[in-house]
């Protein structure tokens, strides 16, 4: 257990308590949507996980996953807030596609030309991310070729950790669409 009064579904991403049903009702109302497209470093997904609770975002992650969702696995990330947190999986981009049915979507790509800081984003916005050794697959970004972003780095950095451009691109759009807090 989690929290010592609750058990975990791993499956649904809600705490059970001992005497109701699953909760029905969000932990939040989240202003923006972070999605990980097929992420491989639980530490990372810990950390991006703890982003989504500070700015009140879900978190969407795209299977495969390089790792299982289980209470030890998360306790082993540091995933301390996971039950703070709002989020669900989908089996595969189209699964997210029908279920999420995003209006805004951001794709963030190193190979991007617009910076992340050229666009307005809006509530509900969904931003998207690779998973860390293979960036987005060419098959979704060439799709959405108007929402490629990247965050501009030194020419002798190839990209930055991606927990650290989840926290770069949502703070600012958090920014920008007000904070909820």
């Amino acid at each position: 257990m989690l929290d010592g009064s609750a058990s975990y579904n791993v499956a649904s991403g809600r705490n059970r308590k001992a005497s109701e049903s699953a909760l029905e009702s969000p932990k939040y109302k989240p202003q923006l949507h972070i999605v990980l497209h097929q992420p491989e470093i639980p530490p990372n997904t810990g950390a991006i996980g703890r982003t989504c609770v500070a700015l009140q975002a879900k978190l969407w992650l795209i299977k495969p996953l390089g790792f299982e969702i289980t209470e030890k696995t998360l306790r082993r990330a540091g995933l301390d807030y996971w039950q703070h947190l709002e989020w669900e999986t989908a089996e595969n981009w189209d699964d997210f596609l029908d279920k999420r049915q995003p209006n805004n979507m951001w794709l963030f790509s190193r190979f991007a030309t617009k910076s992340y800081l050229d666009v307005t984003y809006s509530d509900q916005d969904t931003l998207i991310f690779g998973c860390e050794t293979a960036g987005l697959p060419k098959t979704i970004s060439d799709q959405h070729p108007d929402s490629l972003l990247r965050i501009p780095t030194h020419a002798n950095v190839r990209s930055i950790n991606l927990s650290s451009a989840v926290a770069v691109a949502g703070f600012e759009a958090t920014r920008q669409i007000g904070s909820p807090f």
